[in-house]
């Protein structure tokens, strides 16, 4: 009598399933916890800082290393981040351009308020204008990419100036002549510094006019991910269109394209 013996095909089951997302999960903190030593780690350490086995650590870091994301210096016996750990690191840097990855929202802002989108940073004692996006209305704001303004009478300018240590931002003014252009332009130090203050505390910066006749200007920061402004986004138009009664709509959609920007490079607002 022949007995038959039926092979049945190994299913996955949720266990396996689950070992293995902890596998990954256990392989992702092990790259930050070298990625946060200086020196290197050893195996106990790296076991310990997981709380692993060193063998499941030790077979975690060779499957990682033949892959090449991490290394070790087999004389000291201390694994560290690997090439292929900094490539794939080195390529996020692509989503890093504030310029590229700003615009999508700089249209979305002109589209929500009709009105130009700019974006600036800060050079030396002026605000020079790196990204725009022109309103579709005929009378609209527009300037060349590569110019400036002052630090003193514009939105960007003094977004920019909030956030920076208050001795630094009025040393920089102290360097500029604080040119009144309108009836309207801040031209006082003490009156200034209150300004700033007042921005620091509301998130945004509004250019009443003190620019241009007839031109208002509403303006937010960009922050990296040392919680420092690398750029302002902002819309201006004429004051006929940016009414004061709209002011409190439309910092909010500033503000709110400002905060997007920062989390699509990887930034983060500085703690209040």
């Amino acid at each position: 009598m022949t007995e038959e013996i039926k092979h049945k095909k190994p299913k996955t089951t949720k266990s396996s399933s689950a070992t293995q997302v902890q596998s990954l999960s256990r392989a992702l903190l092990l790259l930050e916890r070298l990625a946060a030593s200086d020196m290197g780690m050893s195996l106990t350490e790296v076991a310990g800082s997981l709380g692993l086995a060193p063998s499941t650590a030790h077979r975690l870091l060779n499957s990682l290393r033949s892959h090449d994301f991490v290394d070790v210096d087999e004389t000291q016996g201390l694994w560290s981040i690997g090439v292929h750990a900094f490539s794939i690191g080195n390529a996020y840097l692509k989503k890093r351009d504030v310029i590229a990855q700003s615009r999508p929202f700089m249209k979305r802002l002109v589209a929500e308020t009709g009105e130009t989108s700019n974006l600036a940073i800060l050079e030396q004692d002026r605000v020079v204008y790196v990204g725009q996006v022109e309103s579709p209305q005929t009378m609209r704001m527009v300037v060349s990419l590569g110019s400036s303004s002052p630090l003193h009478a514009s939105g960007v300018g003094k977004a920019l100036l909030s956030v920076i240590p208050r001795s630094e931002a009025m040393a920089l003014i102290g360097q500029t002549e604080m040119t009144a252009f309108t009836e309207h332009t801040i031209t006082g130090y003490e009156q200034f510094e209150q300004e700033l203050g007042k921005i620091h505390r509301q998130g945004y910066s509004l250019d009443d006019e003190e620019q241009f006749e007839g031109l208002r200007c509403i303006a937010a920061n960009i922050y990296n991910e040392y919680g420092e402004a690398v750029a302002a986004i902002s819309i201006s138009g004429p004051a006929v269109r940016v009414k004061r009664e709209r002011l409190a709509q439309l910092s909010i959609l500033v503000m709110d394209a400002a905060r997007e920007v920062t989390h699509a490079i990887g930034g983060k607002a500085p703690k209040a």
